[in-house]
C-alpha cells in the first residue's frame, strides 16, 4: 500500500477560525479525516502532520524518506520564504505536490512566489480543502506511472 505524508505548515492548525472568508470553515482535523478517507478509497494511506516550526517541517520531510512514497505539502507562508524547505524536499528526492487552500496567484504579490514549486511535481491552489484530495490523487497517479501495480 502506498504511503503519503500530508504535511501542513504554520497557522494551518487555526483553520476553521482563521480568516474563514479566505481559508474556509473546515478545521484541519476535518481536512485530515477527508485525506485519510480519500486515500483509503484509492488504496493508499496518508499520515497527516502539522507544525508551526520550520525545523520540525524539515525534520518531517527528512523522516519521510524510506517511510513514504510521496508528500503533499501546504507550507503556508513558508512557501514564499523557505529555501530550507525547498532544499529538504530536493534532498529526499520524493515526489511532492504543493497545495494551497486559496488561489495564491490572485492574492498579494509576495504570495505569487513559491520556492516549493521549484521542486514539486505541481501546484494545486484555489480549490479549498478539495485541493488536498486533488493533490493526493495526482500524487497516486504519478506513483502509478512510475511503478504500475
Amino acid at each position: 500500500m502506498r504511503s503519503i505524508l500530508v504535511l501542513n505548515g504554520p497557522n494551518l492548525n487555526l483553520l476553521g477560525t482563521r480568516q474563514p472568508e479566505v481559508y474556509g470553515r473546515e478545521t484541519l482535523d476535518m481536512i485530515n479525516n477527508d485525506c485519510v478517507q480519500y486515500a483509503g478509497s484509492q488504496g493508499a494511506q496518508v499520515i497527516c502532520q502539522q507544525s508551526n516550526h520550520e525545523g520540525a517541517l524539515i525534520d518531517a520531510i527528512h523522516a519521510a524518506k524510506g517511510t513514504h512514497q510521496g508528500i503533499v505539502l501546504n507550507a503556508g507562508a513558508y512557501t514564499h520564504t523557505s529555501i530550507a524547505l525547498m532544499d529538504a524536499l530536493a534532498s529526499v528526492e520524493l515526489p511532492c505536490v504543493e497545495v494551497h487552500l486559496s488561489n495564491i496567484h490572485a492574492r498579494e504579490e509576495f504570495r505569487h512566489v513559491s520556492y516549493i514549486s521549484r521542486v514539486a511535481l505541481g501546484q494545486i491552489c484555489g480549490f479549498g480543502s478539495r485541493g488536498y484530495q486533488m493533490a493526493i490523487g495526482a500524487l497516486i497517479a504519478h506513483l502509478d506511472e512510475l511503478d504500475p501495480k
